[in-house]
């Protein structure tokens, strides 16, 4: 070979090796995580995210994913979407088991950077009639697990008596209290949220003598009680507010299927303290005194509660005014969740 040819064949070996080390930076690029600033986990989707009737993702959806592209999760239920503010969010799937699977899965998915994010577990939900109204959108201040104990039928103990005993070594997956200054923030950002209503609710909720639940839709606080376990019924409502006040929790005032598990995934990985659970109520957890909690659990056509469409837009409304609060204000939340400033 020439000394011409020789140089002519470096030449091009040195212009292809900087061409791989060139993609290979842009490759590089190219895989920088998204940043996540607060994360939306829903529960389930009716149908579509957008154009049809709506359930727990849709009105977070159209809010903030609308131009977004998918992004492909091995192990959770469904895409994750996130927008160019950082607002990120995902369908997690029912229940314990899956939306605890789904969570774990996009926090250790390297293509988004969820260490410094903040959770919305976002759903809806019951509520005992004595505390509680279809409509109301609740910030969690306790999440327990209604599960994990010992539980036995009542015609096998004393009469009155609980019929739920804890076991021993579930303390730390049991029972979780969110941090008080962020619930605390969400309350101050959203207490005055003006929330929907429908005539069908407010008829339903006139069935109910209790005052609570004779009230329009609000914005509250409380412990929410996690389990796989639907259940109904006044002595199943009065079991859930014993464990909680076993537990040293708050009023038990939402039933629900997943935060519990949820909230577990995040502090094992990152910690909780950035953790809210919210949830619109669209049912009681008990009939009204002149039904049965079977005819409860299965109403005739025009018996049920109403208000689940607007339940499901409320919690977006209230929400996204603390999502958006936070940021609007990076800065000062990006570090952790700042002091409540003085009224």
């Amino acid at each position: 070979m020439s000394i011409l040819s020789r140089g002519v064949a470096r030449g091009m070996a040195a212009s292809l090796s900087a061409m791989v080390l060139f993609g290979a930076a842009v490759a590089v690029e190219a895989a920088e995580p998204v940043k996540v600033k607060v994360f939306v986990g829903a529960m389930f989707e009716i149908g579509k995210n957008t154009g049809d009737r709506a359930g727990e993702f849709q009105n977070w959806y159209e809010r903030y994913w609308q131009q977004a592209e998918p992004i492909a999760v091995k192990g959770a239920l469904t895409p994750v979407y996130c927008n160019a503010d950082g607002v990120c969010g995902a369908v997690l799937g029912m229940g314990k088991v899956s939306s605890s699977a789904s969570m774990q899965a996009i926090l250790l998915n390297p293509q988004l950077d969820l260490s410094q994010a903040y959770f919305i577990i976002s759903g809806v939900a019951g509520t005992p009639p004595s505390r509680g109204t279809i409509g109301e959108v609740n910030w969690a201040t306790w999440l327990v697990d209604y599960d994990l104990g010992h539980r036995w039928a009542p015609e096998e103990n004393k009469a009155g008596e609980p019929t739920f005993m804890p076991r021993k070594g579930y303390e730390s997956v049991r029972l979780f209290q969110l941090n008080p200054t962020l619930v605390s923030w969400a309350m101050r950002l959203t207490v005055d949220t003006p929330l929907k209503d429908s005539d069908s609710a407010r008829a339903y909720r006139l069935r109910y003598p209790q005052d609570a639940a004779q009230r329009a839709p609000f914005v509250g606080t409380g412990t929410h009680m996690t389990g796989d376990t639907f259940f109904h019924g006044p002595g199943m409502s009065a079991q859930a507010q014993y464990i909680a006040k076993l537990y040293g929790a708050d009023d038990y005032v939402i039933t629900e299927m997943e935060a519990a598990a949820i909230t577990l995934v995040i502090k094992r990985l990152q910690g909780s303290d950035r953790v809210m659970s919210l949830r619109g109520a669209v049912n009681f957890d008990q009939g009204n005194p002149n039904e049965t909690t079977l005819q409860h659990l299965d109403p005739k056509p025009g018996e049920t509660a109403g208000g689940f469409a607007e339940t499901v837009e409320n919690v977006a409304l209230v929400g996204s005014r603390m999502a958006d609060h936070i940021v609007a204000h990076w800065d000062q939340w990006q570090a952790g969740v700042p002091a409540l400033p003085a009224q």
